[in-house]
């Protein structure tokens, strides 16, 4: 459904070409060395990624803020260009096929931004014509949804006047009426009120059931562990740890996994049934310590 193969994003200041210059008029540097500076103030935002999310998969993206997971993402939906690997979407390239593999697939951003001057059902409609979608059955789905989401009564108003959430539902809505295999989410539960995220929850699981797919990014991880089938954590732009739910989960929690990592500065990636035996690990040295500084006291006493 989703395939990622070596994906590299990295970043260069705005301003490198007049620090590079900077750095020659105050250092002496030839054009050369220069050149080589300016490199060296390049920034990778992802490195060498690589995961595939399969039909029926809710696929957990997890690392702390900065890891890369948004900069993924936008890469994922076409937002973003790369420095080098292959994003394929069942089966089509989102470089060299993009609008092909933009019908397969809905992204919500994490703040999504919709147009304030017109009302809900306006903007909908929008959406739908947009993707081509038969008008009798985009207003199939929009009732659908809306009525679900409880924005039936809400749809005239301006969205302008709407709350977060209520836009945030919108945009959920939004996000389904060309009927998509894949959703591509960035923290899709916020805003959303418990029974709002329920029915979200529930849509998520008809997608899989149907042979489509979920791949989302979060830091609920109590969430994930029950809502997720599979998993991956990235952090400092490179994966660390990836696998089932179950695997990953074994005799620990997904937050202990994440905890343990983030303490962990080696850039192995940990996989499967390896990760838990890191979390076990962690745990045996933890209660080491504990003993050696008990015994450290004892003897003290």
């Amino acid at each position: 459904m989703l395939q990622i193969e070596h994906l590299t994003k990295s970043y260069k200041p705005a301003q490198q070409g007049f620090l590079k210059n900077l750095a020659r008029k105050f250092t002496k540097q030839t054009a050369k060395d220069a050149a080589e500076s300016a490199h060296n103030l390049e920034t990778f935002a992802v490195r060498d990624l690589s995961l595939n999310v399969e039909s029926g998969d809710i696929f957990a993206f997890i690392g702390p803020n900065g890891a890369g997971k948004t900069t993924t993402i936008k890469s994922i939906v076409g937002i973003h260009s790369f420095d080098s690997g292959t994003i394929t979407i069942d089966g089509h390239s989102i470089v060299d096929e993009p609008l092909a593999a933009k019908q397969i697939f809905s992204y919500l951003p994490d703040n999504p931004e919709i147009y304030n001057y017109v009302s809900g059902i306006q903007y909908l409609r929008f959406v739908a014509d947009m993707y081509g979608v038969d008008p009798r059955l985009a207003r199939e789905r929009m009732h659908k949804y809306a009525d679900i989401f409880e924005l039936t009564s809400k749809l005239n108003m301006r969205c302008a006047d709407y709350s977060h959430g209520m836009k945030q539902k919108i945009a959920i809505i939004a996000s389904l009426l060309h009927n998509p295999r894949l959703l591509v989410l960035d923290e899709p539960f916020v805003g959303l009120d418990p029974e709002a995220t329920l029915h979200f929850k529930e849509i998520m699981h008809e997608i899989c059931q149907a042979g489509g797919a979920v791949f989302y990014s979060t830091h609920v991880l109590e969430v994930a562990e029950k809502l997720c089938n599979k998993a991956a954590m990235i952090k400092n732009g490179r994966l660390v740890a990836q696998g089932t739910m179950s695997e990953l989960t074994h005799n620990t929690s997904l937050e202990t996994l994440f905890m343990n990592e983030l303490a962990d500065d080696s850039a192995s990636l940990v996989t499967g049934e390896s990760a838990v035996s890191t979390c076990e690990n962690a745990s045996i040295d933890e209660t080491s310590d504990l003993s050696d500084a008990a015994a450290s006291n004892t003897s003290a006493e």
